[in-house]
């Protein structure tokens, strides 16, 4: 199932400069995580596109200007790690920072996919206050390659595409 949603409130930071807003692919097939995931993104002000399949991910991420990934590994269809591995192949898809979200702790699986170029590896069950704050801390970071999309550009309508 895909979803664009766009709100275009707009984060704290371009609620200052009102031209820009951050938005953020969320690719996650279990409803409940991903419904989640969107709201605790949305109340920070992030706009949220979000997927439940990884090929669909990689278009969105080509089509749609992103700053940041959130990317489920054991995804239908093309799986979170053929999705890492084909944006960080990609050389204007590499520069964005992909959060890997696992309900797989071992430290294999976390240096594997460190090594393959995502900036973070978060452990399900999250909690609101340290996806909030993984996000934030990426995005904050000092020439954080951050794309922004116009404040005044047209709200996404709700789309679903079978899986």
């Amino acid at each position: 199932m895909m979803a664009l949603t766009g709100s275009f409130r707009g984060n704290r930071q371009a609620m200052k400069n009102k031209h820009t807003v951050i938005r953020i692919l969320l690719i996650e097939d279990e409803p409940d995580i991903q419904s989640f995931i969107h709201r605790v993104l949305e109340l920070e002000g992030y706009d949220v596109l979000k997927t439940g399949d990884g090929q669909t991910g990689l278009e969105m991420v080509r089509k749609y200007p992103v700053s940041l990934v959130l990317l489920d590994l054991r995804v239908p269809g093309l799986d979170g790690w053929g999705v890492l591995r084909e944006m960080k192949r990609d050389a204007e898809l590499a520069r964005i920072p992909v959060v890997v979200l696992t309900a797989v702790a071992e430290t294999s699986q976390r240096r594997r996919t460190m090594s393959m170029g995502a900036a973070r590896y978060l452990i399900k069950p999250l909690s609101a206050n340290g996806l909030s704050q993984t996000i934030a801390d990426i995005l904050n970071k000092k020439g954080s390659p951050i794309k922004t999309a116009p404040e005044k550009a047209p709200p996404f309508h709700e789309m679903n595409v079978g899986y």
